[in-house]
């Protein structure tokens, strides 16, 4: 684990001599497009919410939550290994 560790942090080190050798005026210019882009997505995202809450008919079914088992039990099929057969072929069992 020191091995990648060691790569992560001589690339961010590289990284970081790479931005400080960046003239600052550049520096903001790339802040500046980074906040924009990240400014940008959220007014889409929030504008998306937005439009779908504010959809008429946008009603929510509730449902009683159906229990899975016994919606196997109610198939023609029968499982093959179920735990109770297993339990029943054990050799220590009296």
């Amino acid at each position: 684990m020191k091995n990648p560790r060691k790569r992560i942090s001589d690339w961010l080190d590289k990284l970081d001599g790479q931005w400080q050798a960046m003239p600052v005026k550049r520096q903001n210019r790339y802040a500046l497009l980074f906040f924009a882009g990240y400014a940008l997505l959220s007014i889409i995202v929030i504008t998306e919410v937005c439009y779908e809450v504010g959809k008429p008919n946008n009603g929510m079914t509730i449902e009683h939550i159906e229990n899975p088992v016994i919606q196997q039990r109610k198939s023609p099929v029968i499982p093959q290994d179920s735990i109770s057969e297993i339990i029943k072929n054990k050799l220590y069992e009296r």
